[in-house]
């Protein structure tokens, strides 16, 4: 093969996401005419079928949307329908929330950490195969992750899709004995955590550098997770540049559709942008509890303001996502020595008409709803924006750098198979959820 021939990287079916795509990457006299992220996951249609129902139906219906981050879709489904009824919920009730948020971060990136992104790091094809060299670093994956699920059934009734959520807080809220053994669960999780973060600490990172703004919610004196202000750090920058109100989101992101995704695509304010764990780090790393902060330190991962710099290397998302692991597992159990239970398991949310906007932080990112109600409170419009939606075009300028920088390095000849490796852990580094994404298509049709 010669640098002038043109030849295709393509995987038909990715391994180690959540969901189903494929890549496609073309090379032409050894530059990088095309990369694509081709989403062929039938669309789900989620917004059609929302419509005609019932203003406290979305949570439970949109919790269907992903088995792996069914909270979130909860969250920001509550929070948008209380917006347009004109209620906010505070107190213990908001604690509680975010204690079952902290579950699902818990068990969705530790699964990430360990199961579909550590292999690439250790030459190892599977999780399966990574347990064969590296038991120990498995299994206390596996016992986060039941940590994490374990939070979810006692809040939320069932570790996938759980039922204990309504519009205004829960069906039923627990008793401070039933936290108790929670709480010595966590404590051993939150050492498992540490101990996760110095062993992703320790891996080869290649050189690489995420090119997009960077979008996170943002909660003064917290680190935000089911609230706060979408919030933006451009591009090269060291610090945000600005923020907007969650209701003007459909203003700023912009979605359309392309023709090799079932998926739309964003723009933010006319850029390309990434959500997710590098985002919400960037900008509120230095809000993390002082736990978190120090085993940040210890891994040479300091955030902004707090003595470190902003990382923009997709590779290393993995040692943000046990930070993550390990800040949720010391917020869940803060949240548990000071709860007290709430006089009455949920606020009243009457139906009214109106448009609410509602945001929290998916273990992948910002994740967007917006209904609008009729005057019965029934539903007339929902909008959905996953995460992984808006990275799709931040992960596609992605791959096409990563293989640009290889052919740079190893020659226009390099070994097809070596590049198309390349391009799996590039998608891989940004965890997308591809059924998440697919819930929409835009249909014309023309007759005549």
């Amino acid at each position: 093969m010669t640098h002038r021939e043109t030849r295709v990287l393509r995987v038909g079916a990715l391994s180690r996401v959540e969901g189903e795509g494929a890549l496609h990457v073309r090379i032409r006299e050894g530059e990088v005419t095309e990369a694509r992220l081709e989403i062929y996951e039938p669309p789900r249609f989620f917004e059609a079928f929302l419509r005609g129902r019932g203003h406290t139906e979305p949570p439970d219906i949109t919790s269907r949307v992903c088995g792996i981050c069914p909270v979130a879709y909860q969250m920001s489904a509550c929070r948008a329908i209380e917006d347009a009824c004109g209620v906010e919920v505070g107190g213990p009730l908001a604690d509680l929330r975010r204690l079952l948020y902290c579950g699902e971060w818990i068990e969705s990136q530790t699964l990430h950490v360990h199961l579909l992104h550590a292999p690439d790091f250790l030459g190892r094809d599977s999780a399966v195969d990574l347990a064969r060299t590296h038991r120990p670093q498995v299994e206390r994956g596996l016992r986060l992750k039941q940590a994490g699920n374990l939070l979810m059934e006692v809040l939320g009734g069932r570790a996938i899709h759980p039922v204990n959520v309504r519009v205004g807080g829960f069906h039923r809220v627990p008793a401070r004995a039933e936290l108790r053994p929670l709480r010595e669960r966590l404590l051993r999780a939150r050492d498992d955590a540490r101990e996760t973060v110095r062993w992703v600490a320790g891996f080869d990172f290649p050189d690489a550098a995420v090119d997009a703004d960077l979008l996170a919610l943002a909660e003064p004196g917290a680190y935000a997770v089911d609230s706060g202000t979408p919030t933006v750090l451009a591009a090269g920058a060291a610090a945000p540049s600005g923020s907007f109100a969650v209701r003007d989101f459909g203003r700023h992101v912009v979605e359309q559709q392309v023709p090799h995704s079932t998926a739309l695509q964003s723009r933010l304010d006319g850029r390309r942008h990434l959500t997710g764990s590098l985002a919400r780090y960037a900008i509120s790393g230095h809000l993390m509890s002082p736990l978190a902060r120090e085993a940040a330190r210890e891994a040479d991962m300091a955030a902004p303001g707090d003595g470190g710099e902003v990382c923009r290397n997709p590779f290393r998302s993995i040692v943000v996502r046990a930070l993550e692991v390990l800040y949720a597992a010391d917020e869940a159990v803060r949240l548990i020595d000071a709860y007290q239970p709430p006089d009455r398991p949920s606020a009243e949310v009457p139906a009214r008409a109106g448009t609410g906007h509602g945001a929290t932080e998916a273990p992948r990112g910002l994740l967007y709803h917006r209904y609008t109600l009729d005057g019965d409170g029934t539903v007339t419009d929902a909008v959905l924006v996953p995460p992984t939606a808006q990275n799709q075009g931040a992960i596609e300028d992605d791959l096409r750098r990563l293989v640009h920088g290889e052919l740079r390095r190893g020659g226009p000849d390099l070994d097809t198979e070596a590049l198309t490796r390349v391009c799996e852990r590039a998608i891989r580094n940004h965890d997308p959820c591809i059924s998440c994404s697919a819930h929409f298509l835009r249909l014309d049709v023309e007759q005549g």
